[in-house]
């Protein structure tokens, strides 16, 4: 068969012609100065939740905006009329410099990052930073300070263990991770080179609302699972790390936010994948990067710029929080939340039943509603109810009308 006529060209002659998210940008927001090489324009389809799609509560790869996967889709075959998809774009064309680039100058946008900050695009995922930190801040005799209100907390610093002396200041193990500490009460080490926390811990549904001011050294700060859920005041921090694939993309990129003084102290041993100057001077392109996922990237950032930025990002955030947690506080009991208001997740919520032979049928039914990915994590059971930037109201609304009904059955 010709290729003029094969059943794959007429698949690919409906999918070439890429699309601009149409939400109208907030005009307390400036558009980025960087451009993607070419910008086609169509109309985009309707946007409605599909029939053959779930509501994926997932904690990680999470949900996608369905505009995001939409252009996305659009794209793949010939990204702005290259002749090519993103995933056959060399790292060191024009083409993917201007997708990095403008994906840069979004974020930077976004989060309002300082110059005196440079933004790298890593591998990995964060849990390769609970080495690379310690590696790039501190010599291996130097002591740094550690809170752990969760398991990734408790990760980084037994990792950190290896290469620098970390001191655990505070655990909420023996309360089994369900707050965060009175800041006052810290015991911080003089000389610690920095102070580590994990801005909101996926498994256990603990989230800073305010955060800690070291006494000496810098703040560093694990935000994978709420990282461009809400605004964030990045001067505060020495370095902001995340995995993206809770909020911003695809699993397989993870992004550094560092001070740029804090680049180019090495220890000796260091890898050069884990040296942040290394990076930092090639642009995030010493060597190939996962160039796909940093498109999605971009796309996302580009959305949540549409949307008016993280302040009314976080505004929705809040929305279908208070909307689920009440019904489980509102529940007499039947549904539990074991984390202390005050520091109850935006993103991740977890949750038992009274009767806990019921959270197997609970998760069963629910997909049956074409609601997926609701239970608990494997070290601590029960049920969890992932509900990142591009879960929709709607979604949060379904699972509550499904918890009110399952209760009335069971009861």
């Amino acid at each position: 068969m010709s290729m003029a006529t094969s059943p794959h060209t007429a698949l690919f002659q409906t999918r070439t012609t890429p699309f601009r998210l149409s939400s109208p940008r907030s005009t307390s927001f400036k558009p980025a100065s960087v451009k993607c090489a070419t910008q086609l324009h169509t109309q985009p389809p309707p946007l409605t939740h599909a029939q053959d799609r779930v509501f994926n509560f997932a904690a990680g790869p999470a949900t996608l905006p369905e505009k995001v996967l939409l252009r996305a889709q659009s794209e793949l075959y010939n990204w702005g009329g290259s002749g090519m998809s993103v995933l056959e774009m060399s790292h060191r064309g024009k083409e993917f410099l201007s997708i990095i680039q403008k994906a840069e100058s979004d974020l930077r946008t976004l989060l309002q990052i300082p110059p005196e900050y440079s933004v790298l695009f890593l591998q990995g995922g964060a849990t390769t930073q609970f080495a690379a930190l310690p590696l790039n801040l501190c010599s291996p005799d130097d002591p740094v300070d550690y809170i752990v209100t969760g398991s990734w907390s408790d990760k980084a610093a037994k990792e950190a263990q290896k290469y620098c002396k970390p001191n655990v200041i505070w655990s909420g193990k023996s309360e089994k991770y369900t707050k965060v500490p009175s800041f006052g009460d810290l015991q911080q080490n003089p000389g610690s080179r920095y102070l580590h926390i994990c801005a909101n811990e996926t498994i256990h549904g603990v989230e800073y609302k305010e955060y800690p001011v070291p006494q000496s050294g810098v703040l560093v700060a694990d935000m994978s699972s709420n990282f461009c859920s809400k605004p964030v005041d990045v001067s505060k921090f020495g370095v902001i790390y995340a995995g993206v694939q809770k909020n911003v993309g695809p699993s397989g990129v993870t992004i550094v936010i560092i001070r740029k003084d804090l680049i180019g102290n090495a220890q000796g041993l260091t890898p050069v994948m884990l040296d942040f100057k290394i990076h930092d001077d090639n642009n995030s392109l010493y060597n190939t990067p996962p160039c796909y996922g940093i498109y999605i990237c971009g796309l996302v950032f580009e959305h949540l710029l549409e949307q008016g930025g993280l302040v009314e990002v976080e505004k929705n955030n809040k929305k279908k929080a208070e909307i689920l947690y009440s019904t489980i506080d509102e529940s007499k009991g039947f549904y539990k939340c074991p984390v202390e208001k005050s520091v109850r997740s935006l993103m991740n919520v977890p949750f038992t039943l009274e009767k806990s032979e019921l959270e197997g049928e609970f998760v069963k039914e629910a997909a049956k509603e074409k609601m997926v990915q609701l239970k608990g994590h494997r070290s601590v059971g029960g049920i969890r109810a992932s509900i990142y930037n591009a879960m929709p109201l709607a979604g949060v609304e379904k699972l509550v009308a499904f918890m009110k009904d399952f209760q009335a059955k069971h009861a």
